[in-house]
């Protein structure tokens, strides 16, 4: 028994992992930092530090350190890595500030600032401006979609309140058939709702599920290569359902990659040319607002 205990401490002596979260803090170098409730700044703030504050690192994120916040619910907050300096405790600065707890005794002067009101899950609060960092609010994205390997173009996406969303899609594919001559090239515009079903965010990625549906706008025409270029053109009014999720980085909190699977039902005008009723697409949308 006295060796296993003997060789468990010298695991611990010499495992610096273990150790990480007891050695690294985080010194506050700006006049106000903004403790938030998840790692991006789309989560909402639960409370502010000032200059030289000495925040205890549990986990280093790289682009976000995990804090020790008793306000929160779950105990922990979020500081971008650019409001301060991460480094090992020092002489200089072996003492951590944390919130204030109630306490029957007088409690020493700290550096922090009152933490503000806790919100709603739900709730969107914008936080201040702040040096080095660009708060990225998730309102407003453009981007590129790939839909069953045949059909690409443009995508834009904007959400309202954190649940519904609009999107608007431009595409084009070309399709070819193995019992019929030609070959058909079709143009979509396809304007849409989206509708988040929760957020999801850990220490690592934000995830959103959602589902939504869109109305297809197609423009279709029929190429057949004889003698002469025959050409026959049709416009018609499909749909699309589908389910997926949008998926971003804590350490790229601008860019979000979808990906969903879906249903849909188009007019086909040619015969031999129907589309696979099922459809998967992956897209990527950098949020500008």
């Amino acid at each position: 028994m006295i060796r296993r205990a003997a060789a468990v401490a010298l695991a611990l002596t010499l495992n610096p992992a273990l150790l990480y979260a007891q050695d690294t803090v985080l010194t506050v170098n700006v006049p106000s930092a903004d403790v938030h409730k998840g790692p991006s700044t789309v989560t909402p703030v639960i409370g502010h530090v000032s200059r030289g504050t000495v925040l205890l690192v549990s986990r280093n994120l790289g682009s976000w350190v995990k804090v020790a916040w008793p306000d929160a619910q779950d105990g922990i907050g979020y500081v971008h890595v650019t409001m301060g300096r991460v480094g090992p405790v020092t002489a200089a600065a072996p003492a951590v500030n944390t919130p204030p707890r109630a306490s029957s005794a007088p409690a020493p002067a700290t550096r922090t600032n009152p933490p503000l009101p806790r919100t709603s899950a739900g709730e969107r609060v914008v936080p201040r401006r702040q040096v080095n960092i660009t708060p990225a609010s998730h309102l407003f994205g453009v981007g590129g979609l790939v839909e069953s390997m045949s059909n690409f173009g443009a995508d834009a996406r904007a959400w309202h309140n954190n649940h519904l969303g609009i999107q608007f899609g431009f595409t084009r594919d070309a399709m070819t058939s193995d019992i019929a001559a030609g070959r058909v090239t079709s143009m979509q515009f396809e304007p849409g709702v989206v509708y988040a079903l929760f957020d999801h965010v850990s220490d690592y990625v934000w995830i959103r599920p959602y589902v939504g549906s869109v109305v297809s706008f197609r423009h279709q025409t029929l190429s057949v290569a004889a003698l002469t270029m025959q050409r026959t053109s049709d416009n018609g009014v499909g749909f699309r359902v589908f389910g997926g999720g949008e998926l971003t980085f804590a350490s790229v909190p601008r860019f979000g990659l979808s990906a969903d699977l879906g249903y849909r039902r188009f007019p086909t005008p040619f015969p031999g040319f129907e589309a696979d009723p099922l459809s998967v697409s992956i897209a990527g949308h950098w949020y500008i607002k």
